[in-house]
């Protein structure tokens, strides 16, 4: 975990890593609500939960 502090508490390239995160979870959701099949709503679903457990990287990392 400490090779990841660097990255996490270094301001410019972690905004733009949850930037990007940002942009992907909007196209995410865009999908959920097209989605018509139940296996591919909840493969959406997972990919939004990780989306998600990336952006609390940085508290992970630092242990907040």
């Amino acid at each position: 975990m400490n090779k990841l502090k660097m990255f996490v508490n270094n301001p410019e390239l972690w905004e733009s890593f949850v930037k990007e995160l940002e942009v992907r979870l909007e196209a995410n959701h865009k999908q959920l609500e097209q989605v018509t099949e139940t296996e591919e709503l909840h493969r959406l679903q997972g990919v939004a939960r990780t989306l998600r457990a990336f952006m609390r990287l940085r508290d992970d990392v630092n242990g907040s």
